[in-house]
């Protein structure tokens, strides 16, 4: 179908004041543009039962994280949430109105981790951030009032892609996962699927910026063959936890975010998969403007609300 009518209005906006993409900005310029942007297009803040700032031990040091409490019921079921931004931009704030969100309408505590950032960092620091935070998160569930047995993950667009790779290390170390919920994840370097190719528009999120993003994670193009880049180049994707995975019609990671869903439902994992069709990347975090946005962050809280794993049950024990 075409592109939704609300988004192709901001695609206009954006031609018509000639727009500089983030991949041809400064790094500085591009980590302010994306935060502007999706604070612009995220709407008012939901007011949330307590929100605190703290810090996790990271791999590498001490690191920022947020935690949002729906309510004052303990333990709860928890979602660890990975921010987005080609693992370059982004950090606790770009999440901020999803987080908010999720939490109310799943009767969850989420937590942010501010795990580091390319170029700076490059891999494995994002990944090796992500797990700590999840292992953090189990350790101490008892002071955050967290269940350990009922820890999910989460993530958009890089923020999928490692709560991917951090499900599948957690098949056989680490807190054994409830359930993964993979937004436009990115799954493959150099997937070269279709949707990778024809996906070339300069207003709109492109494999231009995919390049981009690839170029500054990854300390050599050789380790975008390590499934802890590529998850869908896991030889084995049995054993992962229950998944929803969402995808965009109008976006260069659609196929291989869906050719992921694929391999894991054909590995016996249970799998819903959801292509929001008219929207293009970057879409779940523009509830302030888009109602397709609001209606998958619904679907995800739902997805979390309803998951037997998240209410008590593990899904593989029921």
């Amino acid at each position: 179908m075409p592109l939704d009518p609300q988004f192709a209005a901001m695609r206009a906006e954006r031609m018509a004041r000639g727009a500089t993409p983030l991949y041809e900005m400064t790094l500085a310029q591009a980590r302010a543009a994306d935060l502007a942007d999706i604070r612009a297009a995220g709407g008012d803040a939901e007011p949330v039962f307590e929100v605190t700032d703290g810090t996790f031990p990271g791999r590498r040091g001490v690191l920022p994280v947020r935690v949002y409490r729906p309510s004052a019921d303990r333990p709860l079921g928890t979602l660890v949430y990975f921010f987005g931004g080609g693992w370059t931009l982004g950090g606790i704030d770009t999440s901020d109105g999803v987080c908010r969100a999720l939490a109310n309408a799943a009767g969850c505590l989420v937590v942010t981790p501010g795990y580091r950032l390319a170029p700076e960092h490059p891999f494995p620091a994002a990944v090796d951030d992500c797990l700590a935070a999840v292992e953090w998160v189990a350790r101490n569930a008892e002071a955050l009032g967290a269940d350990p047995d009922r820890i999910a993950v989460g993530g958009d667009s890089a923020g999928g892609n490692l709560a991917a790779v951090v499900a599948q290390e957690g098949k056989d170390v680490g807190p054994r996962l409830a359930a993964q919920v993979l937004v436009y994840p990115n799954t493959c370097y150099r997937s070269g699927t279709d949707s990778l190719r024809d996906n070339d528009d300069r207003w709109l999120f492109n494999h231009h910026s995919v390049d981009w993003y690839w170029r500054n994670y990854l300390p050599d193009p050789g380790a975008g063959r390590d499934p802890r880049v590529s998850p869908l180049l896991a030889p084995d994707l049995s054993r992962l936890p229950p998944a929803l995975v969402i995808t965009a019609e109008y976006d260069p990671l659609r196929d291989e975010g869906e050719r992921y869903a694929e391999r894991m439902r054909a590995a016996g994992v249970p799998v819903e998969l959801t292509r929001y069709d008219g929207m293009a990347h970057g879409f779940f975090t523009m509830s302030g403007v888009l109602p397709d946005a609001r209606r998958a962050v619904a679907q995800a809280a739902e997805y979390l609300r309803k998951m037997p794993a998240l209410q008590g049950t593990r899904a593989d024990d029921a």
